[in-house]
């Protein structure tokens, strides 16, 4: 199968912009934040490769694909006319099933 370009939602950015912020708290560490949050935008570009590769969760949301990061956190995503949308990025043990029934 041919690589699937990844993009990524306003929600998404977000969530990786909040996950740097609190790995910078946490470690105090600039470097730290920076290779944390890197690694995963690497993870998410790699989903492109196998986009059917995730675990399908429709509930929690339509088509949506999940897959883990590190053990420390979940990339939830959705295949839109072949294109891989990163939808949500979780880290920390966030609940994020209860996140997004509430946001439902």
């Amino acid at each position: 199968m041919q690589r699937l370009p990844v993009a990524y939602t306003q929600i998404a950015k977000d969530d990786l912009a909040a996950i740097f912020e609190y790995v910078l708290e946490k470690s105090r560490d600039l470097m730290t934040a920076i290779a944390y949050t890197d690694r995963i935008y690497a993870r998410c570009e790699t989903i492109g490769h196998a986009p059917r590769g995730g675990v399908m969760r429709n509930d929690l949301g339509n088509g949506i694909r999940m897959v883990p990061f590190e053990r420390s956190a979940v990339i939830l995503y959705r295949i839109e006319a072949g294109t891989v949308l990163i939808t949500n990025i979780f880290a920390g043990g966030r609940d994020y099933e209860a996140i997004l029934r509430e946001g439902s």
